[in-house]
């Protein structure tokens, strides 16, 4: 079952002509990219800050032509011009290629929820509006004159209830996917985790999870601990300059974890000498 939601089998990258010598391609696990295979549903890119996993993730989203959930198309992110160059180099390798699922980085979607919020308001006030211009008239012209607006809003609801932005960020952001995801897609995820409390990242993989049995597809820049716990997950470490797969116990952030959760006395009384 798990082998049935893999849609990128692979990304290659194309050395010919020969790659430029600016970023993203001096980023070192990035230069020393040939094929990368995708051989589970999900895969973690994995990494401190700086070894390319965002960066990599965003050429895949460019490459793909990903929908993003963010400010504005990836076409029109400033942001991305440099990554669009690793995008356009990057040869994809399908089983069966998808145009269902999104690119994410955590940060867009709280813009995201507040563009929602704005809409929201916006339909209530056009809605006041038209109840004021047309009291007068018959319910009939009421109606089909509230219309438009009134499926605007109800379709909103219906998708997020309430609103993004009336629950907590932990929430919101669970609600989000919940509403977004669709069978079959492929998801391209920059830190997931960073809105979500430990219990509510646990709620994430359930969800995960169940997308992945109607047929989702995951790639995921992240540091938690508890996402990489997926079972059968690929995991692949960035942080040696290159792209390697590595076994959850193995993590450098699972170790670490682990370690202080056992001894946090011990870390601290450490890490205070070394001040």
């Amino acid at each position: 079952m798990l082998q049935e939601g893999i849609h990128l089998r692979s990304i290659t990258l194309r050395r010919t002509p020969p790659l430029p010598a600016g970023f993203p391609f001096t980023v070192p696990a990035i230069a020393s990219l040939d094929e990368l295979p995708f051989s589970s549903p999900v895969t973690f890119l994995v990494g401190e800050n700086g070894c390319g996993k965002s960066t990599l993730l965003e050429g895949i989203a460019c490459a793909v032509g990903s929908i993003a959930v963010g400010s504005q198309r990836l076409d029109d992110d400033a942001t991305l011009d440099a990554v669009r160059d690793l995008g356009r180099r990057l040869k994809l390798t399908w089983s069966a290629r998808t145009q269902r699922g999104f690119f994410l980085r955590a940060e867009d979607f709280f813009g995201y929820a507040t563009r929602m919020a704005q809409l929201r308001e916006a339909l209530q006030r056009d809605l006041e509006r038209v109840d004021e211009e047309y009291r007068d008239r018959s319910p009939t012209a009421q109606m089909y004159a509230r219309a438009a607006y009134q499926g605007q809003l109800n379709a909103l609801e219906s998708d997020y209830g309430e609103g993004l932005d009336t629950r907590s960020h932990g929430e919101s952001y669970l609600d989000f996917f919940q509403a977004r995801f669709v069978p079959g897609g492929l998801y391209l995820l920059d830190e997931p985790e960073a809105p979500l409390s430990p219990l509510r990242q646990l709620s994430f993989l359930v969800l995960l999870h169940d997308m992945i049995a109607q047929r989702a597809q995951f790639i995921i820049a992240t540091h938690s601990p508890i996402l990489m716990a997926y079972p059968g997950a690929t995991i692949l470490c960035m942080d040696e300059g290159t792209i390697e797969p590595v076994a959850y116990d193995d993590l450098e952030h699972v170790r670490i974890t682990r370690g202080f959760l056992d001894h946090p006395e011990r870390y601290l009384a450490r890490l205070f000498e070394d001040l």
